[in-house]
């Protein structure tokens, strides 16, 4: 007990830490990012604002997370490479966001960074079985353990920029899934990974009131990536350790949302004949845009569905799987019930003549030709 207490003390204290530093630095970052050139100009009809933002917001984030951890965490090979993986990214998304680099280049510094991050350690070497009935409950990866991780890191790091598409809807996602990450890893006593994702959450709270719609800066590829590289390596050191269900169930609960807007992304644009890095307006929140909803509306219900798929993921952790799936079915049904109630009655609403739901910003041509 006197143990958990001790953690839950330094989490607080990496929380309070990162949200401070990141509070404090995103005006200077947003002054850095004007100055620079780092502006996300609304040139198609994939944004949703309609004048220039500074982006490179996620800077504050990377130097929130950065001092808290450099403070309160104990350092080991693997903390190392993962720092030394983050600052590649990091950087990578800071020329990103100021000259747009080649999608190509971009993907083979990202297999570099989880490269650096895997041979100091971070591996997948064992993968829990799905199938509960076999005799062989898990499976040792072997010589395929680095490809694999290395393709799962870069597959989170990417994930996770994709959602990026709302104000405050990627950090804010990622705030849901290192809190889930965050309860259990102290539910199984895993104290570095406390207090790693306590900093990564407190670096997202400090930056979300500059975020959140109508967002005074963006993240940029420098946040979007950076987060998604510390949730996919974290992951590695507090999920996919536990030969148990937890192991190959728990991690794809907790990044949910945006390991399914990727995968259906990709089959989307391959199935009309393009690229898979085809950017494209067909993203869960681009549809929920579409469906009559405000961005704060749209962005309040993929929190609460990463809410659910975080719960269900701590409950699978403490009560098994039967337990888990039953608690996500009973939640996502009742979302969908409340889903189409709310869109009755904003269509009903919208059918007797009402005003339809005012947009947070103004709409673009396009979407007012949607309208």
């Amino acid at each position: 007990m006197t143990i958990e207490i001790q953690i839950i003390g330094w989490a607080a204290a990496a929380l309070g830490t990162a949200m401070a530093v990141a509070f404090t630095t995103t005006p200077v970052v947003k002054l850095l990012a004007q100055r620079m050139g780092a502006m996300d100009v609304p040139k198609d009809n994939r944004r949703m604002h309609h004048h220039p933002i500074p982006r490179m917001g996620g800077l504050a984030i990377f130097l929130g997370f950065l001092l808290s951890v450099l403070l309160y965490v104990e350092f080991t090979t693997q903390l190392r490479g993962m720092l030394w993986g983050a600052v590649i990214i990091v950087v990578l998304g800071v020329f990103d966001d100021i000259y747009s680099l080649p999608a190509m280049f971009k993907f083979c510094v990202q297999i570099a960074a989880a490269l650096v991050a895997v041979l100091h350690g971070n591996q997948i070497a064992v993968l829990s079985n799905p199938n509960i009935f076999s005799s062989n409950p898990y499976w040792i990866l072997g010589p395929l353990a680095i490809p694999f991780t290395v393709f799962w890191i870069v597959a989170i790091t990417n994930a996770v920029n994709l959602i990026d598409g709302l104000d405050g809807l990627a950090v804010g996602v990622s705030t849901i899934s290192s809190m889930t990450l965050l309860v259990i890893a102290l539910l199984v006593s895993d104290g570095s990974v406390v207090i790693l994702m306590a900093a990564l959450a407190g670096a997202c709270i400090g930056f979300m009131p500059y975020n959140l719609n109508p967002a005074k800066i963006f993240m940029g590829d420098t946040g979007s990536t950076f987060l998604g590289f510390i949730l996919a390596v974290v992951s590695i050191q507090g999920l996919f350790k536990f030969y148990t269900i937890i192991s190959f169930a728990v991690p794809f609960l907790m990044l949910g949302l945006p390991i399914f807007d990727t995968c259906f992304a990709f089959v989307r644009r391959i199935a009309h004949g393009q690229s898979p890095m085809h950017a494209d307006r067909s993203h869960v929140h681009h549809r929920l845009i579409d469906m009559g909803f405000s961005q704060k509306q749209a962005v309040a219900v993929l929190y609460i569905i990463s809410a659910i798929l975080g719960l269900s993921a701590v409950v699978l952790t403490t009560s098994g799987a039967i337990k888990a799936m039953v608690f996500m079915f009973a939640l996502c049904a009742a979302a969908c019930v409340a889903a189409r109630i709310f869109l009755h009655n904003n269509d009903k609403k919208n059918g007797n003549g009402g005003t339809p739901p005012a947009d947070d910003q103004p709409l673009s041509a396009h979407e007012e030709e949607d309208k």
